[in-house]
């Protein structure tokens, strides 16, 4: 797919739902590594063009990649074939939308993620807090990419435990 693409189609679910279902309160994002990007575009949003006022009250952002620049020359652009316009318009770190004052946001990165996760995580985190929201940043000791997520079934799991706290807060 391309990335414009995917982040209007996403941006367009949000509406789609608010418009067959106007009851809906209270949305929760939560998405990881690409997913994380597509959610955190969703907070980015100027949803006067959409007709729609989402009450976006928490995401939960892991692993995600803030910045698309760095991908253009790897393999991952093969497939997404970004121009460099497109990944600046499609980096939510460069696109940090004013604060949604009810919403919470978890961004979490995995100790044993990329260097470049953690670096898009710590300072994407820091752009949203500059811009007004409320962000809490966690650093998960002992896993990776793939376990920061899949040990979300476990009640146990320090992940788990805050984004359970993150609801149940709201």
């Amino acid at each position: 797919g391309r990335m414009d693409t995917m982040v209007l189609q996403v941006r367009r679910s949000i509406a789609f739902l608010l418009q067959r279902y106007p009851g809906i309160r209270g949305l929760y994002l939560c998405g990881h590594s690409a997913g994380a990007h597509l959610a955190a575009m969703v907070l980015s949003t100027d949803w006067t063009e959409f007709g729609v006022t989402p009450d976006i009250r928490g995401a939960v952002l892991v692993s995600g990649i803030y910045d698309l620049e760095p991908i253009l020359h790897t393999y991952v652009n093969d497939a997404l074939n970004m121009s460099r316009e497109v990944a600046l318009r499609n980096s939510p770190m460069l696109c940090v939308a004013p604060a949604v004052p009810a919403c919470q946001v978890l961004v979490a990165v995995a100790q044993y993620d990329s260097a470049e996760f953690r670096r898009q995580s710590q300072e994407y985190g820091q752009a949203l807090r500059v811009a007004g929201w409320s962000v809490s940043l966690l650093d998960i000791a002992g896993v990776d990419h793939f376990d920061i997520i899949e040990k979300l079934s476990e009640e146990s799991y320090v992940l788990t435990q805050v984004g359970e706290k993150l609801l149940s807060s709201l």
